[in-house]
């Protein structure tokens, strides 16, 4: 074998190491500005669309303790996700799952989105678990922890949770359909350990 390939990849197995996946704090806000842009370009990039969040929406989560950060090296971003409630703590979503684009492929949207998981279930253990997304990688990670697919009208009915729709690109879809079907898969967590 070429020596280069099994450097190659020793090195790429050292890399994976190098990640930290914690739930954020105060201390990540300086990730902010750099998360929001990022789930904005590849939402772009898709050709999909995503609700638009703010740098101080997303600092906000982190203060509050309901996000998951990846961080690779010396505090380099690599991943984000968060925890969002809605009709009085009833439906718990994680959403926003990016990672940086020169970290994908490597399992890291799997371990950010099962720590959000896991952080929804230890902060709302009543709580139906449930996400939205036109991402196929994003529905195969929730098939592997539990959701399955489901009719819009299983999900959240809190209208702020559905106006977070309007910045999106599909959001006519959404309403000619008096908010029965849009581009996005509907998923809720099975109650199944996982």
């Amino acid at each position: 074998m070429d020596k280069s390939i099994v450097e190659q990849d020793i090195s790429a197995r050292v890399e994976e190491r190098d990640f930290t996946i914690v739930v954020a704090t105060a201390e990540h806000a300086v990730f902010a500005d750099v998360i929001v842009e990022t789930i904005y370009v590849a939402a772009k990039k898709r050709g999909t669309g995503i609700a638009r969040r703010t740098p101080e929406y997303i600092t906000q989560k982190m203060l509050d303790g309901k996000a998951i950060i990846a961080t690779h090296g010396d505090d380099e971003f690599a991943g984000f996700c968060y925890v969002e409630t809605w009709q009085d703590k009833q439906y718990v979503a994680n959403s926003g799952l990016i990672v940086e684009p020169k970290f994908r492929h490597r399992n890291l949207a799997r371990k950010i989105k099962k720590a959000a998981f896991e952080l929804s279930r230890t902060l709302y253990p009543e709580a139906k678990i449930f996400g939205i997304t036109t991402s196929a990688a994003v529905m195969k990670i929730n098939s592997e922890l539990g959701y399955f697919p489901v009719h819009f009208s299983e999900l959240t009915h809190d209208e702020e949770f559905w106006s977070g729709c309007t910045s999106c690109q599909n959001f006519d879809i959404l309403q000619r359909t008096n908010r029965t079907m849009c581009l996005c898969t509907g998923m809720l967590w099975s109650g199944e350990k996982s």
